[in-house]
């Protein structure tokens, strides 16, 4: 199906900008309801933040940004097309042992898809406890449909409005208070209220730390709940080959049925005529038309500060949007190995596709604290991704891969916690703060410095660099604080993907359910475009 055309101009019924997923998402399910897509892309390459390649030799394939896709794999948009994408040569490496952290006492905790397993491990440091870990397990098949059912529902909607009636229908008030009271809760007050033990504690408050949400953060703990209920349930994924792969086959259903996909695509300005978004002019000088709808899977400051022509930019709507805080930054640290580290906690670790850095919630706080400061943390909260033990595809035989994600950071540096770095920029600093990563790692597991055969480093910078829309480094588009979450995400009265101005749309990390690989916001706006 090809797009008409116009005078110089491509006409379609909608133009999505950014190639991510949660773009491409949209994009697919429109054309497969018939709509002429194009999707507009600035980079070379599709994916965003989820990417793949090369980084540090031949033969040794990282993932750049995301290397989790268990939000994609439980995805709407998975279970509508995962065949298509099957097709196209999309598969999922599973992995049975999917999160742990270390101690510096030489312990370890992990979490795997196993129940017994999980209890056996807890017994052994609180036997209260892991009768505290049964409970939440017995009630989570129950619980999971209705809380996994608000996260992928439009924010307000009827389709919501369903959700908490069926839910108060099947559980009762008392159950739609509870989970309200989890939503509102910081990780350390749900932990404690279920939990004795520290290193329990320790183990799923770390996962609170891949989003902005240290120990006494209010609203931080429903991300490590859910991540420790349903890796145990249903284990964690990584894709095959690569994350990239998803993206791959995400572009070829596309163009399959009928979309278009165009890369080195940079947008100079999104036109209006009427009040309406009506067209795309690239930098290149082409021009696209949209009949029905522009999509912008792009952080929205971007849109309305440099995208979106200055005459059709709502003062009130722009007003708002300089108060949307970015989340804190990230480096990114990528190691091509002789072999997995050694563990001073032992070769069990070595099983796991994360291990967590993140001894306990004291350290934690600090490093958040540091981090919003401006300081460089004296002491990073470190993820530490195998992704070879699951998928050995990445690398040559015997070989491995690590994926250091390094939580959390200043986008703009004021000072060192340490006081031993001198660099108040990214570029003077980010080599010698990958050492002070290494120096942390190496404490865990003596010896990684003499296996490493290449590295690259990442630093909150080179992010915002290679990704406009992860601006200082911040890879949520947006801090998930309650007051940019929900109804306010990423403006009060704003959240149904739609703007100010009468066509445009908005998808991505910085509008709601916010950020993962889960497609939702992506799929949902797909879906409320298409009438279905």
């Amino acid at each position: 199906m090809r797009p008409t055309r116009r005078g110089g101009s491509s006409v379609h019924d909608a133009l999505v900008i950014g190639a991510g997923h949660n773009g491409l998402a949209c994009a697919v399910h429109l054309a497969a309801k018939g709509w002429k897509v194009a999707v507009l892309e600035k980079a070379p390459v599709a994916g965003g933040a989820v990417k793949s390649a090369e980084l540090t030799l031949p033969g040794f394939t990282h993932d750049l940004y995301a290397m989790n896709l268990s939000l994609f794999a439980g995805s709407p948009f998975f279970a509508s097309y995962k065949d298509g994408l099957a097709r196209h040569g999309f598969a999922l490496a599973p992995a049975s042992d999917c999160f742990a952290s270390a101690f510096p006492d030489g312990t370890w905790l992990g979490i795997s898809n196993d129940l017994e397993t999980n209890l056996a491990r807890i017994a052994a440091l609180s036997p209260a406890d892991a009768q505290a870990w049964r409970a939440l397990s017995n009630d989570f098949p129950g619980d999971a449909a209705h809380i996994f059912g608000f996260l992928g529902a439009p924010m307000p909607s009827r389709r919501m409005a369903g959700v908490f009636w069926k839910a108060w229908r099947e559980k009762g008030a008392g159950w739609l208070a509870e989970t309200a009271r989890l939503v509102a809760s910081s990780p350390r007050d749900f932990l404690d209220r279920h939990f004795t033990d520290p290193k329990l504690k320790a183990t799923l408050a770390a996962w609170g730390m891949h989003l902005d949400f240290a120990p006494d953060v209010s609203g931080g703990a429903l991300f490590p709940y859910l991540e420790a209920m349903a890796n145990q349930a249903f284990g964690m994924v990584v894709g095959q080959g690569g994350a990239a792969r998803m993206i791959e086959a995400m572009v070829a259903l596309l163009r399959e049925t009928g979309g278009e996909v165009h890369t080195d695509a940079e947008v100079a300005a999104i036109e209006t005529a009427n009040g309406k978004a009506s067209a795309v002019r690239l930098a290149d000088g082409r021009r696209f038309e949209a009949g029905r709808a522009i999509v912008a899977n792009a952080h929205p400051k971007l849109v309305f500060g440099r995208m979106l022509e200055e005459r059709a930019r709502p003062a009130e709507y722009a007003r708002k949007l300089e108060g949307f805080r970015p989340g804190p930054g990230t480096m990114m640290l990528h190691l091509a190995l002789d072999g997995l580290p050694d563990w001073a906690a032992g070769a069990d670790l070595k099983r796991f596709a994360y291990v967590h850095l993140a001894p306990d919630m004291a350290t934690m706080a600090a490093t958040y604290a540091d981090a919003m400061e401006g300081l460089l943390p004296r002491e990073p909260v470190l993820v530490v991704g195998q992704p070879t033990v699951v998928d050995p595809s990445r690398a040559p035989e015997g070989n491995h891969v690590l994926w250091v994600q390094v939580r959390v950071l200043p986008g703009e540096i004021r000072g060192d916690a340490a006081g031993a770095i001198a660099a108040r920029d990214w570029d003077g600093a980010k080599e010698a703060y990958a050492e002070r990563v290494l120096d942390v790692i190496e404490r865990y597991a003596p010896g990684l410095r003499g296996k490493i055969l290449g590295r690259a480093v990442h630093s909150p910078a080179d992010l915002e660099r290679d990704n406009p829309n992860l601006i200082g480094g911040d890879n949520l588009a947006g801090s998930h604080h309650l007051d940019q979450n929900f109804l306010f995400r990423p403006v009060p009265g704003w959240s149904r993907y739609a703007t100010p101005v009468k066509g445009l749309h908005l998808c991505g990390a910085s509008t709601w359910p916010g950020a993962g690989t889960g497609a939702g916001s992506g799929f949902m706006l797909g879906t409320m475009l298409a009438g279905g």
